[in-house]
C-alpha cells in the first residue's frame, strides 16, 4: 500500500485533475490520497490558502467578505466545472465556508486555523467527488473521524501517539481513501494545524499510521537538485539520499522539505519518493534509510545565510575547567540561541543566527565575554554564509575535505570556520556572504564535474 501526497501545485485546475486521476489510476497500490489546497495556476496567481488567510484578517477585523469568499468558491467551481464533477460538492464546500466564516471569533488564533484548514478539507470533498464522477469509488476522510488527534499548539501542532492507531483502520477501506493535508483535531474538537509543509507531515503520519510500504510526494520538480539551481546551470539530480542526508541539507537551505515534515516516515523506516505530477515517470528522489546504490562521496551542496560569529581567543583555554561553560551562561543571559561551536585548544567560535543580534547587543556581549572569561580577543563578525557538503560515503573516503578546501582556495575563497560533525555526514565551512555563488561552483566543478 502507498500514501501519495499532492503538493498545491498539482492541484490548482482542471488540467492537473486529470494528472493525478492517470497517476492514481496505473498504480493499484496507491490507496491513500494526502491532498493540499490549489495553489497557483500560473506564476502571477495566488494560492487558495493565501486568499484564506485574507479571508480570515478581513473578517477579524470586521471588513467587506463577499468578493474574496465568491473569489475562493470560484476557484473550486471552475475545477468541478472544468472536469465534469458533479456541482452538489460546490454547494457543500459554500456552505462549510459560509459556517466557518460566521463561527466564533473570541479566539483570533483559532479561527484562523479554522479558515486556513478549510482550503485542504474542501479541495478532499472536490477531489473525492471528481473520483466518483470518474467511475473510481473514492471517499473523503475527515481526520476528526479517522482519529488524528493532535495538540492544541496554533501553527504548530503534535501528531498524538493514539492516532496512528486510530489510522491504521484506513487499511480496510474498499474504497480510495482522500484525506486534507495540513490539520488535525485536539481532543476538545477544534481544529489545530501544523507547522509549514502541513500537507507534509499529514502525508507522513498517515504512511506510519497504515504501515505503508511507501510515500510519494508529488510537486513540480523532476527531482532534488545536488545543488540550488540559481547558482549553478541545469545541475545534476539526486536520485537516492539517505534521511540523514536530507536533514542536513534541510537544514542548510535546501527547500526540500521542512525539516520536522518526514519524522513520522522516518520512525516507521518508510522509503519516501518524489515525483513530478507534470513527469510521473522520470524517477525522482528516493530518500531512504540507507543507500540502496553505491554513491559518491558528496550527494549534495548547499548553503545558508543569515549567520554571526562570535570568535573568542584565550591562551591555554583548554586548561580552563567549565570556559565552555561559561561562555554558554553569557549566551543564556542574553537569550541567545547557538547553531555550532568548532573550538581550538586556544580558540573558540560561536555560530548563531543574524536575527539575535543588534549593534548594542553586540557590544555589550564583546564586553561581558572579555571580562567574565579574561579573554585575550573577542570579535563579532555579521553576514557569514555556511557552506555544507553532505554525503554518509564521506566517511570511507579519503580526502574530501582537502578537495573541497582547495577547491575554495583556488577560488578565492577563505574560509573563516570549518566544522565537521562527529557522524562524518557533513562538513561546514563559514564564509563571507559575498563570496557564496563563487564558493558553491568551486565546490560543484570539484565533486561533480571534474570526475
Amino acid at each position: 500500500m502507498k500514501v501519495v501526497k499532492f503538493g498545491g501545485s498539482s492541484l490548482a485546475s482542471a488540467a492537473n485533475f486529470e494528472q493525478i486521476f492517470q497517476i492514481i489510476t496505473a498504480d493499484s497500490s496507491r490507496k491513500i490520497v494526502v491532498v493540499s489546497a490549489p495553489g497557483k495556476r500560473f506564476k502571477e496567481d495566488v494560492k487558495v490558502t493565501d486568499l484564506l488567510i485574507d479571508l480570515a484578517t478581513k473578517a477579524l477585523l470586521k471588513e467587506e467578505t463577499a468578493e474574496l469568499f465568491e473569489q475562493i468558491v470560484a476557484r473550486y467551481q471552475e475545477i468541478a466545472s472544468n472536469t465534469g464533477t458533479e456541482l452538489a460538492v460546490i454547494k457543500s464546500i459554500r456552505s462549510d465556508l459560509q459556517a466557518i466564516l460566521a463561527s466564533d471569533k473570541s479566539n483570533p488564533d483559532r479561527f484562523m486555523d479554522r479558515i486556513k484548514a478549510s482550503g485542504e478539507d474542501n479541495n478532499a470533498k472536490l477531489v473525492a467527488a471528481f473520483f466518483n464522477a470518474r467511475g473510481i469509488p473514492a471517499r473523503y476522510h475527515n481526520p476528526k473521524e479517522a482519529g488524528l488527534f493532535v495538540t492544541a499548539e496554533h501553527a504548530n501542532a503534535q501528531v498524538l501517539q493514539e492516532s496512528y492507531e486510530n489510522l491504521y483502520n484506513l487499511r480496510e477501506a474498499n474504497e480510495l481513501v482522500v484525506f486534507p493535508g495540513f490539520f488535525g483535531y485536539t481532543k476538545s474538537g477544534e481544529i489545530s494545524t501544523f507547522s509549514r509543509s502541513g500537507s507534509d507531515i499529514t502525508g507522513a503520519i498517515l504512511a506510519n499510521g497504515v504501515k505503508a510500504s511507501l510515500y510519494e510526494n508529488f510537486t513540480d520538480v523532476d527531482a532534488v537538485f545536488t545543488v540550488n539551481p540559481a547558482f549553478v546551470h541545469n545541475p545534476q539530480e539526486i536520485h537516492e539520499l539517505t534521511y540523514r542526508e536530507m536533514r542536513e541539507l534541510s537544514y542548510a537551505g535546501f527547500s526540500i522539505f521542512h525539516e520536522e515534515a518526514l519524522l513520522p516516515a522516518f520512525e516507521a523506516g518508510i522509503p519516501v519518493h518524489i515525483k513530478n505530477t507534470n513527469n510521473p515517470t522520470c524517477c525522482g528522489t528516493k530518500i531512504v534509510n540507507a543507500h540502496e546504490q553505491v554513491a559518491r562521496p558528496v550527494v549534495g551542496i548547499a548553503s545558508d545565510n543569515g549567520f554571526s560569529q562570535i570568535y573568542i581567543s584565550k591562551y591555554l583555554m583548554n586548561r580552563e575547567i567549565g570556559f565552555g561553560r561559561r561562555v554558554l551562561s553569557i549566551l543564556e543571559k542574553y537569550q541567545l540561541t547557538f547553531e555550532h561551536m568548532p573550538s581550538g585548544i586556544d580558540d573558540l567560535t560561536v555560530i548563531l543566527r543574524d536575527n539575535q543580534l543588534n549593534p548594542d547587543l553586540e557590544q555589550t556581549l564583546i564586553k561581558n565575554l572579555t571580562e567574565e572569561l579574561q579573554a585575550d580577543y573577542v570579535n563579532i563578525e555579521r553576514d557569514i554564509t555556511l557552506l555544507m557538503i553532505v554525503g554518509e560515503s564521506m566517511r570511507h573516503n579519503i580526502g574530501t575535505t582537502y578537495r573541497a578546501s582547495r577547491a575554495l582556495a583556488n577560488a578565492g575563497v577563505n574560509i573563516e570556520m570549518i566544522n565537521q560533525g562527529s557522524s562524518e555526514v557533513s562538513i561546514m565551512f563559514g564564509i563571507k556572504k559575498e563570496f557564496e555563488k563563487t564558493a558553491i561552483r568551486a565546490l560543484y566543478e570539484e565533486f561533480f564535474k571534474s570526475h
